[in-house]
């Protein structure tokens, strides 16, 4: 029983350094994530060593660590993420960019085959995303991409 006691009396005694270094690690991880979640369990660990340097026991620095941590993910972090996309540019891009943009059949388009040319310029390979062919040089409109492939549907002006 006496080496048990030594045990938890060494392990009170150097708590802040294992704080130190789950900040430390918990840091370095959100670095490379960059997601917040992290940072915020980094923010509960700080909480574990401000208790540990006031006298808490450690079996309660862990419990109140971990409370701060789950608080910070559910209160803090979600604001944080939302300030964080604010300034994201609206803009659709690439594959997305093409969805509803119009084109040209140059040839006739079935589920099987077909090309098409596009308002930007492009000529892709296309497939009707309807069962009736699209007669070429009808107008169509993008619903999809499907890797190198523009699925189109007919479009009525």
């Amino acid at each position: 029983m006496d080496n048990f006691a030594t045990f938890v009396t060494f392990i009170d005694q150097w708590a802040w350094i294992g704080w130190l270094v789950l900040i430390a690690v918990f840091l370095v991880i959100e670095m490379l994530s960059l997601d917040f979640t992290f940072l915020m369990l980094s923010f509960g660990s700080v909480v574990g060593l401000v208790t540990d340097l006031i006298g808490v026991p450690v079996w309660l620095q862990v419990i109140i660590a971990a409370a701060a941590a789950a608080l910070f993910i559910l209160f803090l972090r979600p604001p944080l993420l939302k300030r964080l996309r604010r300034g994201e540019d609206p803009t659709k891009s690439n594959v997305d960019a093409l969805v509803d943009l119009r084109g040209i059949a140059l040839h006739d388009i079935t589920q099987i085959s077909g090309q098409v040319k596009l308002a930007n310029g492009d000529t892709w390979t296309a497939r009707s995303a309807t069962p009736v062919p699209i007669p070429q040089g009808a107008p169509v409109a993008v619903s999809a991409i499907n890797g190198a492939t523009a699925i189109v549907r007919p479009v009525n002006d």
